[in-house]
């Protein structure tokens, strides 16, 4: 009977203890399941609000946009002159037809009469000859100095047409004076421009940098003493220009004394004693010393 009795305690306990651990585990479910619906709960309401501040500002964005468009458009129409009329209300003046027709078609070449050349000058000849080819053409007065033509002839043509007509005047200048220059050969010199050796040889010697220019004297004489300034040596000559050795320096030298030079030294060409703007050309640089 004991036996028995324990039994059936032990059942009733295990039974008590089934009952409560099953309970116990339904209240854990009841209490996570609530917890997941707060949750939830809560994560759905802040997305509302945030979708609710989201659509309110940019209503507000919309809305500063608008005024601002407003306050532009003021803006220009204030700007506008208080008289500006619509273009529908504007009126336009009507050309005249006749008028627009002699505008559009200028007359023909033929309406224009063509006169006979002037004189025989070549130069009327030519411009007869331009204004049958084209009678609409107008030639400029040129009544001045040749710079001062040259200037107004260029103020009424075309850069293209200036720099056609340039070129055409360098090759101009080329053959003329290549043709003077062998039309000179023959013809006799005057008095006046006969140069001697000295100052030709100043002023139509080498243009180079740091080149000799003899020093000469009224009667056309190398001076005693002749200096190359862009080196500062002088030295010591004779009236003919030689250079007498022994006297080259840079310091302080006196030529006074000079002598003429002896039959030796003399120089015995009697084209290098005397020249003149065409037989400058014959000059030998190397001599210039």
């Amino acid at each position: 009977m004991a036996e028995e009795q324990r039994d059936l305690l032990s059942d009733r306990g295990s039974g008590v203890l089934s009952v409560g651990d099953t309970q116990r585990s339904g209240l854990r479910r009841k209490a996570a399941f609530s917890t997941l619906s707060i949750l939830v709960a809560l994560l759905i309401a802040g997305q509302a609000v945030t979708v609710y501040f989201v659509y309110q500002q940019s209503g507000q964005i919309s809305k500063l946009t608008k005024t601002s468009q407003n306050l532009q458009l003021e803006a220009l129409q204030r700007k506008l002159p208080a008289n500006a009329k619509p273009v529908n209300k504007m009126k336009m003046a009507k050309a005249s037809p006749p008028l627009m027709m002699s505008v559009l078609h200028p007359a023909p070449f033929e309406d224009f009469s063509v006169k006979p050349p002037a004189s025989n000058k070549t130069e009327d000849l030519v411009k007869h000859l331009l204004l049958q080819a084209d009678p609409s053409k107008m030639f400029p007065e040129l009544n001045n100095s040749l710079t001062d033509n040259l200037k107004k002839l260029r103020s009424t043509m075309t850069h293209v047409d200036w720099k056609a007509f340039e070129s055409w005047m360098h090759k101009w200048l080329l053959f003329e004076m290549a043709k003077n220059a062998q039309s000179e050969d023959g013809k006799a010199i005057p008095a006046d421009k006969v140069l001697t050796k000295c100052q030709a040889e100043a002023t139509f010697g080498n243009d180079q940098l740091g080149s000799f220019h003899p020093q000469c004297d009224e009667n056309g004489d190398y001076l005693p003493k002749q200096c190359r300034f862009s080196t500062g040596f002088c030295w010591c000559s004779y009236k003919n220009g030689t250079k007498i050795e022994g006297t080259e320096t840079r310091g302080k030298l006196d030529c006074s004394g000079t002598t003429a030079p002896s039959a030796a030294t003399s120089t015995g060409d009697p084209e290098e004693m005397i020249f003149s703007g065409v037989d400058v050309l014959k000059l030998s640089p190397a001599k210039g010393e």
